[in-house]
């Protein structure tokens, strides 16, 4: 339970911060571990219908009841979501059946009255009700209350139609449209969403929203050029109307992420900043970063050039033969970018490494040479060297052992592999006391299970046997007799 306590925690927290797939994502591993807590269903409800996925939050509103139909709540969630797509009598009567169990639900009462005024207000707009007819029933009508303490609306009473002014009707009805195209774009009726938006236009050509939503509908349709088109010119609109930064950020914003997708990932940096100068946003800042990532790894890719690598490292063998390492270096570094999956390249830089007593540096390359080729010899050989260098014996060793399984019969291998064993036998409490300075050494023998095997191992020398049945134990094991902390006679 207290993973689903700590996945529910990271839910609210990217709720709150709305950040709304990440609490969807939280809550959903929360219920594949308890699937009938009926909160869970609940908090990813109100996810859903905060990111516009009504659907979704009606369908766990509805599981949230199921599992608990006593609970408020999960009537308010469905009434919510409800709302969200327009079935205002399906929100109606979520929040009537949850004031069965809550009369004095505030968040209920607030949904009930906030629907039946949306119903109102649609209707009134649509002719169909007259104002000056009550909509309910006399006989059902609640009792006026005494004239001393009229009753007080809880929110101003909207104008009616008839009593705006040319200006507001307008807007009004911009508005209606901007709604109906909202309802249209979340179903994906696109081209029913842009007959509204363009509706809203020509009631108010003023209103930069309208132009990015047109800009919204052209990019699900993967109509880039024209969403880029429809994003220009609400900037425009907006700058000549003195609109908020945000919406004019949010214009940038959506033309960098089309030319993105377009993969043109230069003229998206562009957009981007331009959004972040307006206003700075963290989804934003993220789209830039990732955009400057794609622009470095395409011009990384643009520079390689084999033939370009191959002149480099030649240089670089030059200056080797001359004793200029530092110099050789800088051209197989050149070389390395010029071709950065050549093992060979990173060999030669590691022995340049090496003269240069950059042994660090030496090893790095070492390492990236064997992770490239894993059958490259000279890449263990190398490291071995180096190895020996830093006074790491043991593992040193183990390096030319690699070499050694990969050419039994090589030279350099043979040699190495017989001074570290030399070494061993000379001078034991060297060995000793650098396999101790080794941090992973350090670490087996701090171990209060290892520290016993090493004492059993020690009473009863067959005890090894069934210790190694184990594949962790085993690999400690054989690190400890590799440094030379274990020593088989």
């Amino acid at each position: 339970m207290d993973k689903v306590n700590e996945l529910k925690e990271k839910g609210n927290q990217a709720l709150n911060a709305e950040k709304f797939d990440e609490a969807v994502a939280a809550y959903t591993e929360a219920i594949t571990l308890d699937g009938q807590n009926h909160v869970l269903f609940s908090n990813r409800s109100a996810a859903y219908a905060k990111a516009g996925k009504f659907q979704e939050a009606l369908e766990d509103a509805e599981t949230t009841i199921k599992l608990n139909p006593s609970w408020p709540k999960g009537y308010s969630r469905k009434g919510a979501a409800a709302a969200g797509l327009q079935d205002f009598m399906k929100a109606f009567e979520a929040y009537n059946e949850g004031l069965k169990y809550d009369p004095q639900n505030e968040i209920l009462l607030r949904g009930r009255q906030d629907i039946t005024a949306s119903v109102l207000n649609y209707m009134q707009s649509q002719g169909d009700f007259p104002m000056d007819i009550d909509p309910q029933p006399r006989s059902r009508r609640a009792p006026s209350p005494p004239p001393s303490k009229p009753a007080q609306p809880s929110k101003p009473a909207e104008k009616r139609v008839e009593d705006m002014t040319e200006e507001e009707r307008k807007k009004h009805f911009a508005k209606q449209e901007k709604e109906l195209g909202n309802a249209a774009y979340k179903k994906k009726d696109f081209e029913t969403a842009l007959n509204h938006y363009n509706a809203a236009i020509s009631h108010d050509p003023n209103d930069i929203t309208f132009y990015n939503n047109i800009a919204a509908v052209h990019f699900e349709r993967k109509e880039y050029d024209e969403c880029i088109k429809q994003c220009e010119k609400g900037i425009e609109v907006g700058r000549e109307n003195r609109s908020d930064f945000k919406l004019i950020a949010k214009s940038f914003a959506r033309i960098g992420n089309t030319y993105r997708k377009m993969e043109n990932y230069k003229q998206a940096k562009v957009y981007y900043e331009k959004a972040m100068s307006e206003h700075r946003t963290p989804e934003i800042k993220t789209s830039l970063s990732e955009v400057e990532a794609k622009i470095k790894e395409e011009e990384r890719m643009a520079y390689i050039n084999p033939e370009k690598a191959e002149e480099e490292k030649e240089k670089g063998n030059e200056f080797f033969k001359k004793g200029d390492y530092s110099t050789a270096v800088k051209h197989y570094s050149e070389a390395i970018k010029r071709n950065p999956d050549d093992p060979k390249l990173y060999s030669n830089r590691a022995a340049c490494y090496t003269k240069l007593a950059a042994f660090d540096l030496g090893l790095k390359d070492c390492e990236t040479c064997i992770k490239l080729d894993e059958k490259f010899i000279k890449g263990y050989i190398r490291k071995g060297k180096i190895l020996q260098g830093m006074q790491q014996t043991s593992k040193a060793q183990s390096a030319y052992q690699k070499a050694l399984e990969i050419d039994a019969n090589n030279a350099e291998a043979i040699e190495g592999y017989r001074q570290c064993s030399m070494n061993f036998q000379r001078n034991p409490q060297e060995v000793l006391k650098n396999a101790m300075s080794d941090p992973e050494i350090q670490q087996i023998l701090k171990d209060p299970a290892m520290r016993m095997i090493l004492e059993q191992m020690q009473n009863d020398p067959n005890a090894v046997k069934e210790h190694l049945q184990n594949p962790a134990i085993a690999d400690k094991i054989m690190k400890l007799l590799e440094s030379g902390i274990i020593q088989i006679h």
